[in-house]
């Protein structure tokens, strides 16, 4: 059955829950997710070394050799974000003359939830 059925089948219609089972797995107390069909769906991952607020006219001035400080001290965890959500803290490491980051702290998805509302 592909997910139209369960729009165009009467008996489905009048069941609610039959509805919902007609289009899939859900997450519910003692259900299962099929997570295959996004496990492919590419995502942006960022790291944050720190923030600033800058005026325009000091935005303007900045040249090559200008120095900003930003609001976090050295050496503490960098914020790990996916599409805009932080996920992680953890630290920078060069593997192969390339920037990665050691996870240090994985927010919890519960945490993760809470934060969105």
């Amino acid at each position: 059955m592909n997910n139209n059925d369960a729009f165009s089948n009467p008996d489905v219609v009048e069941n609610p829950e039959a509805a919902v089972s007609a289009m899939g797995p859900t997450t519910g107390l003692g259900s299962e997710v099929n997570l295959d069909t996004i496990l492919d769906v590419p995502v942006t991952m960022a790291m944050e070394v720190g923030r600033t607020k800058i005026s325009i006219r000091n935005l303007l001035q900045l040249n090559q050799g200008s120095v900003v400080e930003l609001d976090r001290a050295a050496g503490e965890p960098l914020d790990v974000f996916v599409n805009g959500t932080l996920v992680a803290h953890g630290e920078v490491v060069v593997i192969n003359e390339k920037f990665g980051i050691r996870l240090t702290d994985v927010i919890s998805p519960a945490e993760r939830v809470r934060k969105l509302r």
